[in-house]
């Protein structure tokens, strides 16, 4: 008479394991926090290093899909099926990636802002190595819905066969601030009781909002 009632509970059980996935998997482990919140310290300097160091209206080339804004997170997840925070997430890594190489690129060796944004590099594949270290390696395997895929493969496209119709110029402290935002909005949760918990907030990212792109010469 106990064996049907059991097998409700197990069923229950594994139920109850399967719907509290998403959650669990949505939760930052503490050392991700702490690894962005280091991130975050440095960028706190970002004024200083990416704008007073630089000429005024000083820009780089990035690929159109670098310039990568909360607003681009919003439409993302609106028009995109199959878009969760996990992906989300592996694509801020995959941007950001590229525009800090593209910074550091155009930096001389005794540039003062080269070892501020080095650091930041540095500090930014430690973050990546936690992020992976998160996660079973079968999310990694997994396939990414397909227009995420198409920013992913147009973002490690060879430089020489990037159509100069998908390069933007953008100033190097905006590219950071969209940086930081991001975080902010995507890994909310290691950032709950401040200010920055409400960068996915649309009204929020209206104000004070700034052009941070400039036309191509």
């Amino acid at each position: 008479m106990l064996q049907p009632f059991a097998s409700v509970c197990l069923l229950g059980g594994f139920l109850g394991v399967f719907l509290l996935a998403p959650v669990l998997m949505s939760t930052a482990p503490p050392s991700m926090c702490t690894a962005l919140k280091t991130i975050n310290n440095s960028l706190s300097h970002r004024r200083r290093f990416m704008k007073y160091n630089f000429p005024i209206n000083y820009t780089i080339k990035v690929h159109y899909e670098e310039i990568f804004k909360v607003s681009n997170i919003s439409k993302l997840r609106l028009e995109v099926d199959g878009v969760d925070k996990l992906v989300l997430q592996r694509l801020w890594f995959q941007v950001n990636q590229g525009v800090l190489k593209k910074i550091i690129r155009v930096l001389p060796e005794k540039h003062p802002s080269r070892p501020y944004t080095a650091m930041l590099e540095t500090r930014f594949r430690d973050a990546e190595g936690v992020f992976r270290q998160s996660h079973p390696s079968e999310v990694f395997e997994r396939d990414l819905p397909q227009t995420i895929q198409d920013i992913w493969e147009r973002l490690t496209d060879l430089p020489d066969t990037v159509p100069q119709s998908s390069w933007r110029c953008a100033l190097p402290k905006s590219l950071l601030d969209n940086f930081c935002h991001t975080m902010h909005c995507l890994f909310s949760e290691c950032f709950e009781g401040t200010e920055a918990q409400d960068y996915c907030d649309v009204s929020y990212r209206r104000k004070g909002r700034k052009k941070d792109l400039e036309p191509e010469n």
